[in-house]
């Protein structure tokens, strides 16, 4: 038997982070002792928050009693499972606010764990945040709705001034 993980990866585009994020990964902070924040990005693609505005917005958004247990870092055009191999991390977190997200999330948990070992570990949502994405925080948003208790204070001043 192998000793327990200590360190998961929580990945994510996180553009921009939500509160349905930020459940997920105040929760793996219970589970594990330190969290990396993996924001992931392609370079050749532009999101609605430069890369270092999103992680800026993630840190920001941690709660105080989660925020020393959680490090924030960028990667680009590498595969999770290096990403993991890297930090020497043993577990990826993954949220789940649904069958759609299970059936699209176990194919990749299992690749992930063909190439390297590397677990997922997949934990439900909050009931009251299963209808939050982060795109469709943006749409919404974008045509003036009111996504306000679905993003944190930061992010919903950010979209504002977008």
């Amino acid at each position: 038997m192998t000793s327990p993980t200590r360190r998961c990866v929580c990945p994510g585009s996180f553009d921009p982070v939500t509160n349905g994020h930020l459940d997920v990964i105040a929760r793996a902070t219970t589970l594990f002792e330190e969290v990396v924040v993996a924001v992931l990005h392609n370079p050749a693609k532009r999101g609605t928050f430069p890369v270092e505005r999103r992680l800026a917005m993630v840190r920001e958004a941690l709660p105080a009693g989660v925020a020393d247990r959680v490090r924030v870092e960028a990667f680009a055009d590498r595969l999770l499972v290096d990403v993991c191999r890297d930090l020497d991390a043993g577990a990826i977190v993954k949220g789940l606010r649904g069958g759609t997200d299970f059936a699209y999330e176990l194919p990749m948990a299992r690749m992930n764990r063909h190439l390297t070992g590397v677990e997922t570990v997949f934990l439900p949502g909050d009931p009251s945040l299963e209808h939050v994405s982060s795109s469709l925080v943006k749409e919404v948003h974008r045509y003036g709705g009111d996504v306000t208790g679905l993003v944190p204070q930061g992010v919903l001043e950010a979209l504002r001034a977008l």
